[in-house]
């Protein structure tokens, strides 16, 4: 069986928007299941349609952000509000696998697609819901507000500088990881005994179990981790930044002293190895600031790819700061392309989420471009509910639904 059909004939419905429970939803396409994302019909679909660059087209519903986590799903408009449309959507999940929600706690119980609710409509659903907080809180859950209150934005920056918030929504991404993990558990499950499982993951301690050694930092060594730009507190020089003779940056990330030795070789100071400052990494720690002026003074004088090179060559971990470009550029990441040609739009590209293989399964290579809003609503109520042309027509006529047409 191939990595694409790895769930094939699963169903899963996404009431879910933004980033972390759809990255769950595009995660589940990408291996083979029906992904059927409800968008609201009162605010034109997921927000991050609007999300968009300067340079991106104002007149398609797609934008970068939006295509990243969407790839393979199939879109419905409707307004959850009416008895019409949320009769449509028990109907679509009582034949459905999975559910995928981020309400705050409390709406879902008053829009109906709680999980009591749909559990009594298929016992055997499995319902991950993700919060900001978890079920006892109703505050919603905003990525860069994770970020601060569980410690990621005060630990991140440079020493002499304030405190930064990453660049990417990590803590969804966090969460989103969680919440695969435990869908994939919950089918197990289900395989054994025939019942369905709520799940529930918040950002906040998806975010706080990430916090591994730094936690630790603090729970076991009492030290309160601060600002270091790209060091590590616990290792020298290892993620320290360095600017070549070409006017580039690395990124060195030595772990033993065998490596560091092999390092200042490379360097032409093997003095330096054996200097008492920096013997062990304890050392090195102690006296990092000295350490990097030391190694810059030399580093600065090759150029990057000649002196990765030769890094590469003696098994010392090394490596380019790259822009997207680069990143891009290279072979290995080049393999996680997917791209699709759309009739209403551009041709885009995206990346694979579902990246581990197997020497028996191959990765997928064709998924469902990321949907246009309500693009496939007529096409999911007559595959999935049987309805003809004149119900479809009247629901589009009362408001309950908007389609693009076939």
């Amino acid at each position: 069986m191939s990595l694409e059909n790895a769930l094939s004939g699963l169903k899963v419905i996404e009431l879910a928007s933004v980033l972390a429970g759809p990255s769950v939803g595009a995660f589940l396409a990408e291996l083979g299941a029906v992904v059927i994302k409800i968008e609201n019909r009162l605010t034109h679909g997921d927000v991050t349609r609007s999300w968009k660059l300067p340079t991106e087209s104002e007149t398609i519903d797609i934008s970068s952000y939006f295509s990243s986590v969407n790839w393979g799903k199939y879109s419905i408009g409707l307004d959850l509000r009416t008895e019409q449309g949320l009769e449509i959507v028990h109907d679509l999940i009582a034949q459905s696998d999975i559910v995928l929600a981020s309400y705050k706690p409390g709406d879902a119980e008053k829009l109906r697609v709680d999980n009591e609710t749909l559990r009594q409509l298929n016992p055997g659903l499995i319902y991950a819901h993700i919060t900001g907080y978890g079920s006892n809180s109703h505050r919603p859950g905003y990525d860069a507000i994770i970020q601060a209150e569980s410690g990621f934005t005060f630990m991140n920056g440079e020493s002499d500088g304030g405190p930064v918030k990453m660049p990417v929504a990590l803590m969804d991404v966090l969460a989103a990881h969680q919440v695969k993990e435990g869908i994939l558990l919950a089918l197990l499950r289900r395989e054994r005994t025939g019942e369905g499982q709520y799940l529930e993951v918040s950002l906040i301690q998806s975010g706080a179990a990430s916090l591994v050694n730094q936690a630790a930092n603090w729970l076991v060594g009492g030290t309160i981790p601060q600002r270091m730009g790209s060091d590590h507190p616990n290792i020298a020089p290892y993620g320290t930044i360095f600017q070549t003779g070409d006017g580039k940056e690395i990124v060195l990330a030595v772990g033993t002293d065998r490596q560091f030795t092999r390092l200042c070789e490379i360097l032409g100071i093997p003095e330096i190895a054996s200097d008492t400052r920096f013997l062990s990494n304890t050392d090195r720690v102690k006296h990092r600031e000295e350490l990097k002026r030391t190694l810059q003074q030399f580093i600065e004088k090759l150029p990057r790819d000649e002196f990765l090179k030769q890094l590469t060559e003696k098994n010392i971990p090394a490596g380019g700061v790259c822009d997207m470009k680069e990143v891009f550029e290279k072979s290995e990441v080049r393999e996680l392309l997917i791209e699709a040609t759309s009739a209403r739009g551009p041709s885009l590209q995206g990346l694979r989420t579902a990246v581990f293989i197997s020497d028996s399964e191959s990765a997928a290579s064709e998924v469902l471009p990321p949907p246009h809003y309500g693009e496939h609503t007529e096409m999911i109520l007559r595959r999935y509910l049987g309805l003809q042309d004149s119900s479809i027509q009247a629901l589009i006529n009362e408001g309950v639904i908007d389609g693009m047409g076939e």
